[in-house]
């Protein structure tokens, strides 16, 4: 490959990567406020947590963020169901996988949660 195609090819990326940071920018803006709340807003306890990882080649450009996804956690305490919210989708994807492996202490009914994870590179 040429060095000619190739710079062109890293202005081509280096261009997506900033249209991508200043989506997410405004998006963080506009759910930022309300975020602080949900999070302290917990009906039962973790009793086991995997932290999401961050994707390698999000945080080599510098994006991260903040995905905001829902739960719903079986009687037993599973999470049996994840749906993304808000956020970037890659770095949704590695939420719900961590989230998948949580365990809630045991409760009598289903519940739901609104789990908020920040991504800073």
């Amino acid at each position: 490959m040429s060095s000619r195609r190739l710079a062109r090819i890293r202005r081509s990326l280096n261009a997506l990567c900033l249209t991508l940071l200043a989506g997410l920018s405004i998006l963080t803006v506009a759910i930022a406020p309300a975020l602080h709340a949900q999070t302290e807003n917990q009906e039962r306890k973790i009793v086991y947590r995997v932290e999401p990882e961050y994707p390698p080649d999000l945080k080599r450009v510098g994006i991260g963020g903040y995905v905001r996804v829902d739960a719903t956690v079986s009687p037993s305490g599973a999470v049996e169901a994840t749906t993304v919210i808000g956020g970037n989708p890659v770095l949704g994807e590695a939420v719900v996988k961590a989230i998948r492996k949580w365990k809630y202490e045991p409760k009598s009914s289903r519940t739901k949660a609104t789990l908020v994870f920040h991504f800073s590179p």
